[in-house]
């Protein structure tokens, strides 16, 4: 490395952030990337450690000592290759990961780790900027057609490799704008779409193409025209589904059916929709209500960050698990994922939070709208829960947010695309690692949430990569048998 002892010099430094009592009065980013020195100074903390776990904890498997010390070196331009090299999209990551390679760390061991993600953010929007993200289309043509159903991060990566391996790829989306939950799901002051737009321009100068407002299966498509999985299945040489884990986790208790309680599905897409310009029918707003977010996740943070913006009276947050420790126990977690108590920039800009709490029932007010919520606290002894005597309590809710994650992807499109589905509901993969993104239905591949479960957009585009390598291989494989056979 190009500063050996920098990691005993420098300490880390953290991006540029608008104070709270600011940035809560608008949607748009507020967190700034690093200028060029504190990025090279936080590159200089990589200790070059001869196994880097951070690579070993990241998704995509960034090569993130390579990467640091070009930073170090400044030069950008060949740092931000390596980092593409494996990441096809880190603008999305450097602003939305919850960063598992900076908890891989060797530094982590007994000091903060490298700000592993903020440099991330600075190589792309340095990139951006310097111009050096282009199209890459494909030299030669392969004339393979691909059909991508789900335009979320997953999609998008599948299909930016296999269009750049190559094969014309169809982009099929129920939305009116490619995304997925990148774009209908995250909130603007997290991820602004702009960041999405001009990846799409890149991927349709690649010779990618986006049909939306098409809606691939069977059942309720939304609004959205829908087009049956066989006309795919057999239009198309290939066919990949990463439409996502949709099916949200609900909460059936009494009350549930009340005006102004909501699954966060319901309430987050909307504002941004509202932010885009779209007129939004009945809207579900916050402003001047007593609002409970159900939830201690990602979802439940972006619906706390979402409600403080839209003015609400006040925000509380329910989580059914126990408060985790404020810090993690090193020499026990290290180098994995450590269960910690975790405060986003949402709950910094005004939420009460509470643990170890079990909604029991919603309650209306004289017009049937939800007024408040009784609940319970629960004690926890070896992974068990059992309710705490007299603890019944209420609090003022009239809105609810249901953020509790998601199950599994819709049955009745899997259904109508005839793959199998696993113990969790998920697409079943063939049990062989090489081969897990192939379905039972020929020629049908899955990627993402679809096929894992709920998880990180880190994953996805993971998930994407692999599978457009699944398919690549399949496809020269039809090729090669069909050359021999004449």
């Amino acid at each position: 490395m190009g500063k050996t002892t920098g990691f005993l010099q420098y300490p880390r430094q953290h991006e540029p952030t608008q104070p709270a009592p600011q940035r809560r009065r608008h949607w748009r980013e507020f967190v700034q990337a690093l200028d060029d020195a504190s990025a090279q100074l936080q590159a200089a903390r990589c200790m070059d450690c001869g196994v880097p776990f951070c690579h070993w904890g990241c998704p995509v498997g960034n090569v993130i000592p390579d990467f640091n010390d070009l930073v170090y070196r400044q030069d950008w331009q060949r740092a931000l290759a390596v980092l593409h090299a494996t990441n096809n999209f880190p603008e999305f990551t450097g602003r939305i990961c919850p960063a598992p390679c900076e908890a891989a760390c060797t530094l982590n061991i007994d000091a903060d780790p490298v700000g592993i993600k903020s440099i991330e953010h600075k190589l792309i929007e340095r990139g951006w900027q310097e111009g050096w993200v282009v199209p890459q289309p494909p030299a030669v043509r392969s004339g393979k057609r691909v059909a991508i159903v789900g335009s979320g991060p997953a999609g998008l990566a599948c299909a930016q490799q296999l269009a750049r391996a190559g094969h014309a790829v169809t982009v099929f989306e129920k939305n009116d704008r490619p995304g997925g939950l990148l774009r209908y799901g995250i909130p603007d002051f997290k991820l602004d779409k702009r960041h999405i737009d001009r990846r799409i321009e890149q991927l349709c100068a690649e010779g990618v193409s986006f049909r939306t407002g098409v809606f691939v299966g069977a059942g309720d498509g939304g609004g959205a025209t829908t087009l049956a999985p066989r006309e795919l299945i057999t239009g198309f040489d290939a066919t990949v589904i990463a439409g996502g884990a949709e099916l949200p986790r609900d909460l059936p208790v009494p009350g549930r059916e009340l005006a102004g309680v909501h699954l966060a599905m319901e309430y987050l897409p909307q504002c941004n929709r509202a932010n885009a310009g779209d007129h939004v029918a009945a809207p579900i707003l916050a402003g001047g209500k007593h609002v409970v977010v159900i939830g201690g996740g990602d979802t439940g943070s972006d619906c706390v960050g979402s409600a403080i913006r839209q003015g609400a009276r006040s925000v509380t947050q329910f989580e059914l698990l126990p408060q985790p420790p404020r810090h993690e126990d090193k020499a026990l977690t290290w180098p994995y994922w450590p269960l910690k108590l975790r405060t986003s920039s949402s709950h910094e800009e005004g939420c009460e939070r509470d643990w170890a709490v079990a909604t029991q029932c919603f309650n209306a007010d004289a017009q049937g709208r939800v007024a408040s919520l009784s609940a319970v606290r629960l004690h926890w002894h070896d992974a068990r829960m059992s309710e705490v005597p007299d603890s019944r309590f209420d609090i003022p809710a009239e809105l609810v947010l249901l953020a509790m994650g998601f199950v599994a992807p819709r049955p009745d499109v899997l259904d109508a695309f005839g793959v199998e589905r696993d113990a969790r509901g998920n697409v079943r993969g063939d049990s062989a690692a090489a081969s897990r993104h192939h379905t039972n239905v020929e020629g049908v591949f899955a990627a993402g949430d679809m096929r894992r479960g709920q998880s990180l957009v880190v994953w996805a585009i993971r998930e994407g990569r692999d599978c457009a390598r699944a398919v690549h291989e399949f496809l020269l494989g039809r090729e090669r048998a069909a050359a021999g056979a004449a």
